[in-house]
Order: structure tokens, then sequence, then C-alpha cells
């Protein structure tokens, strides 16, 4: 499993907000080329985000799905990178002091070919991309006027 932490200079509402903004997943997720579409319901569980990963021509049609949700503090999804498999993913929200905000990312493979090739290569490498994951997402909340 990867866990990654970051203390973002933005308010638990701000980051949220562009969690709860499916279309956005494209501008901070490592590895989503495009969003296909986001249902209507997003972010309430059972609601999907339909995606491209992965570098055109190679790139892989799927989704991801909200498995739970506290709004303003928890999100979790069920990600889909089909035919490899598919990962559980969990965003934390703790407000801090000083309008910041501590997030955390867990990541781990759930089914598929890459569950069985867990080892610290993987761990590694789903760590430097959470990491600049939440890079990017902590720009994104920083630099935004709502």
């Amino acid at each position: 499993m990867a866990t990654v932490t970051r203390t973002v200079r933005a308010p638990a509402e701000r980051v949220y907000a562009i969690l709860a903004d499916g279309w956005t997943y494209s501008d901070w997720v490592v590895g989503t080329a495009h969003i296909r579409h986001v249902d209507a319901a997003w972010p309430e569980p059972g609601s999907r985000l339909h995606h491209k990963v992965g570098p055109w021509p190679l790139s892989i049609k799927d989704g991801s799905t909200v498995t739970a949700l506290d709004p303003g503090r928890m999100l979790a999804l069920r990600a889909g990178l089909w035919p490899l498999g598919e990962a559980a993913v969990r965003i934390t929200l703790e407000p801090g002091g000083r309008g910041q905000t501590r997030v955390t990312m867990y990541e781990d493979f759930q089914a598929g070919p890459l569950r069985w090739v867990r080892n610290k290569i993987n761990d590694l490498v789903l760590h430097r991309r959470n990491v600049e994951a939440l890079r990017r997402l902590a720009e994104l909340a920083e630099h935004s006027r709502s």
C-alpha cells in the first residue's frame, strides 16, 4: 500500500471542492489523460467518473466509482485500470491551523494482475505517483480563487 501525506496551504473546503468536481481529475491524478463523463450524482457513493488513462494510442477507457464519502473529510474510490486491475483509493482531509489542510492519500491494488505483483517496486511507483498527484492537487487548491 502507498500512503502519501501533504499539507496544503488552503482550507479543507477548497480542497474538497476539487475532489467533488470530477472534471478536475485529469488535472491532478497522474496517468489520467482525459475525463470522458462524470455522473450527475458525483461524488455520492455509487457514482462513477469515466476516464482514459495512459498515453495515446495505448490509452485505456475505464472508470472510478465512489465507494464511501464523508463530505469535506474523506472520499474513497475503486479506480479501474482494466485489464491491469483496480485499486482502492482513499483521500482524507484534516483541517489544520492557519487555513491549511493535511491531505492523506492511500492506494492499494485490489484486483487483477497488478494485485498479484505486489512488491516494494510497486509500492515505490505508487508512492511517487501519489506524491506528484498531491503536489498537483495542492497547486490547484492553493491557486484557486474559490
